[in-house]
């Protein structure tokens, strides 16, 4: 196939694949707009049903993962601790360095089936964007300011709303509160030296006020912390669109699973537990970028097939009353009718795109630099 031909085939893949998920999403979105008529009537069945509803939007997320793009993923961990996954609540630490971590952070819980009722601490702007904002909403999903002085009153209420949620869940939080990069990392241990902090090669400073506060609000109702620390294998560097694009990446996921129990309560003490955390995956990540491995026993969690059954219904559902308007404007000869199907069609690449761009690193968060910036004032 010449370029131009493959170009243009993968053009026409991608918007198939975002035809699907941005349709099939604001139908999910429309869907639990009516299940709020049973919060005030039965707010356990309104949990249940949202979160297969949520797990049919975020599933396609995890399908393009693991079957589109065939992307491996090895987790490294305690056999042990292996068999309690997906069996219990849990406050999971994900490190923040590339652009797909929070997808790897979906398998994660897609492989042990909590993915329709994971959470994250996400910001208040993403409440705002259809589909998965939207669906987040739905899902109770804790979102803040970043203004730690509105936020805490906000985010204590939003935990302690989820000590009786029915379904076993994950609490998915980066406490590096933004993805890492060179100039951010040079910011964070600017801060690290002036509060007399250990400094780290490979992470940011952690937050520490977010995660005690999930620890206080959750304590009791979840058993344990997974310290999870991603690579990718021979240095890759995976994005969003290579995904979408079919690239395979190779994934190292390494995992610890800590008793809540070993957390200290109180909040400064659980602050220099973190900073210990986090001094120790750095040198976690120190040994794998020379030996290319974890301190752990390599398992692959088997594939579960619902993410493709749920991609394919959606697909089957959709696709044919799009390609049956089609034939109909192109049968119908009116300029005008193929004019708005062409426009809608570049409005979708075009929204699909800035969804895109929103993990892109180099446009993400400039937390960090502001909180330097007002450090140096």
């Amino acid at each position: 196939m010449d370029i131009v031909g493959f170009l243009k085939s993968q053009f026409i893949c991608h918007l198939l694949i975002c035809y699907i998920f941005i349709v099939s999403g604001l139908i999910i979105n429309f869907i639990q707009l009516f299940t709020l008529i049973l919060w005030p009537i039965n707010k356990q069945l309104f949990r249940r049903i949202n979160c297969r509803l949520a797990y049919c939007i975020s599933s396609q997320m995890v399908m393009l993962l693991e079957w589109w793009s065939g992307t491996d993923c090895t987790l490294y961990t305690d056999p042990e601790s292996y068999h309690k996954y997906g069996k219990e609540n849990a406050i999971v630490i994900l490190n923040h360095n590339f652009e797909i971590d929070f997808l790897c952070g979906w398998n994660f819980c897609e492989r042990f089936g909590v993915l329709g009722s994971s959470k994250v601490l996400a910001k208040k702007e993403l409440s705002y964007m259809p589909i998965i904002g939207w669906m987040w909403y739905f899902l109770e999903i804790v979102f803040c300011k970043r203004k730690w002085e509105e936020d805490r009153k906000t985010v204590m209420q939003k935990l302690l709303n989820l000590r009786d949620y029915p379904e076993n869940f994950w609490f998915l939080i980066h406490c590096e509160g933004t993805r890492f990069t060179e100039q951010k990392h040079q910011a964070s241990m600017q801060v690290a030296e002036a509060k007399g902090l250990p400094k780290l090669k490979y992470h940011l400073l952690p937050r520490t006020k977010g995660f005690a506060v999930t620890v206080q609000c959750l304590r009791n109702v979840v058993s344990a912390v997974y310290d999870s620390t991603l690579n990718f294998r021979n240095n890759e560097n995976p994005t969003l669109l290579g995904v979408l694009n079919g690239k395979k990446y190779h994934a190292d996921l390494y995992v610890r699973r800590i008793p809540l129990e070993e957390i200290p309560e109180d909040e400064q003490e659980c602050s220099n537990w973190l900073h210990r955390l986090y001094q120790e995956k750095d040198a976690f990540q120190e040994e794998y970028y020379r030996t290319g491995t974890y301190p752990a026993v390599p398992i692959v969690p088997p594939r579960r097939p619902w993410t493709l059954l749920n991609w394919l219904f959606w697909a089957s559902l959709l696709l044919y009353p799009l390609f049956k308007l089609l034939v109909n404007m192109i049968n119908s000869g009116s300029s005008l009718t193929l004019a708005t199907f062409g426009f809608v069609i570049v409005m979708a690449s075009v929204g699909v795109r800035w969804m895109i761009g929103v993990t892109e690193i180099n446009k993400g968060s400039t937390y960090g630099n502001n909180d330097n910036k007002q450090k140096q004032k």
